[in-house]
Order: structure tokens, then C-alpha cells, then sequence
């Protein structure tokens, strides 16, 4: 594929976890990457870890403010003239059982998870629009979107509802020359693992036929091909990233 030097990336919830390896592989192949994340300290030295401070910026961003959002990409559009590429990674998934989901624990995720996808999409839009040319990337689940799991049902849903947001999106842009496509990662091992334990993370790598957990950058290889001027033909599309995790029809691959 075409390096993609000159072009400019904005990630949200870019500071850590696959957000962070997102950036990595997409700095590694050319782009100039704003990293923008609530935690402005991280995001600075997840920007820093990426080299040359010419190509990599951090900027403090609240995804549920559609203000931050957009001074995000205007921070982009004010260092280097143009934005290319939008990741729409931020988001949080807090463990909470039915009975205890309450109005502002659901609230609170769907705000970061789905609003911030929405208010990200719409920031890209005037400089995407006046190029003729974007890639816009969601990052959803296979939880909500292909499986369940208990104690997830407001992420799941948001990460459901992220997906008719995209398929209506690529619709209302696909003459523009953008395009606006989903990944859904599995269990990606992330800064969070450590509070799982060894047990459940057994049990979570046994569900998994490859039997590896996949990296934050393997999650930012997709992203990269999405991004790149080679997938101008896909648009309103999801991208399983899982070793395989939904495949069985049984509890065991092998059965």
C-alpha cells in the first residue's frame, strides 16, 4: 500500500490501550497523529513515544463535548492544513450488572462511546468535505454487535448502536469521497487486563481459536488498511478482529 506521508490523523481515546497502538501504527506509516484523550498527560507522553514532535500532537479532549471535538480536529487542520483520517476510539466499559445499571452509569456510556463517534464523524466533515476525501473509522465491539456479555448490556449497546450510525453516515458521505467503515476488536490485551485476574483471563483466552490475544496493534493494522487510498471501494462496513472468538457453534473449537 501507499506510505501515507502527508496525511493527518486524528485519534480519540488516543493515549492508551488500542487507541494508543492505533496511533503507533499509523505514525509508523507516515501520518502526523493528534492524540486526543481526556487524560492530557497521557495523551502527551503517548505523543512524545511517537518521535519527532513535528508529526505528533496532543490535544485535551472530552468526547461528550462536541467544543473539545472540534477544537481537536482544528488543531490538526491549524498544524498541518488538512485532516485524512478519523479514529473514533474513545470509550469506556465499566462492569455493571443489570439490576444495578442505573440512568447515569447507562448515560455516561453511551455519551462517550456513541456521541463521541457521532460528534467525531461530524467534526471531520468540513475538512473532509473540502478535500473531496476522508477515511472515517469506528471502533465498536463484537460485544453488542455479534455476542453478549453479562454485565456489558450498556456497552453493548452502544457499540451496537455505533454500527447503524456508521451505515447511515456512509450513505449521507459516500459522494463526498469518504468513506466510513467499523472494526470490531475481541479481547485485545490492554492496560485494563490487569484488573481481570488469571482466572477469568484464562477463561477469556480459551474462548480464543488462535489461542493468543491480540495486541493494539493488530487492531492498528485494520484501522491502517481502512485508512489507506487502496479501500476507497469499502464503505459502511464491520471488520471482525477477534483469533477467531466468534467462529464455534460449540463451547469448544474443537468439539
Amino acid at each position: 500500500m501507499r506510505s501515507l506521508t502527508g496525511q493527518v490523523a486524528v485519534i480519540t481515546g488516543g493515549a492508551r490501550g488500542i487507541g494508543r497502538g492505533v496511533a503507533a501504527v499509523l505514525r509508523g506509516e507516515g501520518a502526523n497523529v493528534v492524540i486526543a484523550d481526556s487524560d492530557f498527560a497521557a495523551a502527551k507522553v503517548a505523543a512524545a513515544g511517537l518521535g519527532d514532535a513535528t508529526h505528533a500532537l496532543a490535544v485535551e479532549t472530552d468526547v461528550t463535548d462536541r467544543d473539545s471535538v472540534n477544537a481537536s480536529v482544528a488543531a490538526a487542520t491549524s498544524r498541518w492544513g488538512r485532516l485524512d483520517i478519523m479514529v473514533a476510539n474513545a470509550g469506556i466499559y465499566p462492569h455493571i450488572a443489570l439490576t444495578e445499571l442505573r440512568t447515569a452509569d447507562w448515560d455516561r456510556v453511551l455519551d462517550i462511546n456513541t456521541r463521541g463517534a457521532l460528534y467525531a464523524l461530524q467534526a471531520s466533515l468540513p475538512p473532509m468535505n473540502a478535500r473531496r476525501y476522508g477515511r472515517i473509522i469506528f471502533m465498536s465491539s463484537i460485544t453488542g454487535s455479534v455476542v453478549g456479555q453479562p454485565g456489558y448490556a450498556h456497552y453493548g449497546a452502544s457499540k451496537a448502536a455505533m454500527l447503524g450510525l456508521m451505515r447511515s453516515a456512509a450513505l449521507e458521505v459516500a459522494t463526498q469521497g469518504i468513506t466510513v467503515n467499523a472494526v470490531l476488536p475481541g479481547n485485545i490485551r490492554t492496560p485494563g487486563f490487569g484488573d481481570l485476574g488469571p482466572d477469568h483471563e484464562q477463561r477469556m483466552l480459551a474462548a480464543i481459536p488462535l489461542g493468543v490475544f491480540g495486541e493494539p496493534e493488530d487492531v492498528g493494522w485494520v484501522v491502517r488498511f481502512l485508512a489507506s487510498p487502496e479501500a476507497r471501494y469499502i464503505t459502511g462496513q464491520t471488520l471482525i478482529i477477534d483469533g477467531g472468538q466468534t467462529l464455534p457453534e460449540s463451547a469448544s473449537p474443537a468439539d
